[in-house]
């Protein structure tokens, strides 16, 4: 076992608590992980619940939800899009996708125009306000990144991003 197995292993295993008075640990930490230490996709899902937590705190004081952020992102970015290629792009099921829509819609930050080549479909723009705010957001994003780069470091970051790209 190499040591970084072992320090792996030690962490997650039940410990003992030494009878010294002093102040007790969440019993959480006494629970191991057996077989789970090693799962990839148990740790990818634990780190994304930290990302998800620091990412909520951070833009908490604009009330700005992740998935938000990438819609918002999005059409910013692509002016015109419909709804279905926001949605695929996204991985956004349509029905949740056209309810994030009514609440951006409703604090006048996304609109949407029927589309002159498809009436059954509407292109999604910011408004002027979605814009600016969609600035701010992007600021305050950058600090979360910053946050994700203290915790994990830079070049394991930069390597996270590359391994994740086929992803996305």
């Amino acid at each position: 076992m190499t040591a970084t197995a072992a320090r792996v292993d030690s962490r997650h295993t039940p410990r003992k608590r030494a009878g010294n008075g002093a102040a007790p640990r969440d019993v959480a930490d006494d629970v191991g992980l057996d077989a789970l230490a090693g799962h990839a996709g148990y740790a990818v899902r634990r780190f994304q619940i930290w990302i998800f937590q620091d990412f909520i705190k951070t833009l908490g004081e604009v009330d700005i939800r992740p998935t938000q952020y990438s819609v918002l992102t999005v059409i910013g970015a692509n002016p015109g899009l419909s709804q279905m290629a926001v949605a695929k792009r996204l991985g956004i099921e349509r029905a949740r996708l056209v309810h994030l829509l009514d609440s951006l819609e409703q604090r006048k930050l996304v609109k949407r125009i029927k589309s002159k080549e498809d009436r059954r479909s509407h292109a999604l723009h910011l408004t002027a306000q979605g814009e600016t705010a969609l600035a701010k957001f992007k600021r305050l994003a950058a600090e979360h990144e910053r946050h994700v780069e203290a915790k994990i470091g830079r070049e394991n970051r930069a390597q996270l991003l590359r391994i994740l790209a086929g992803f996305t």
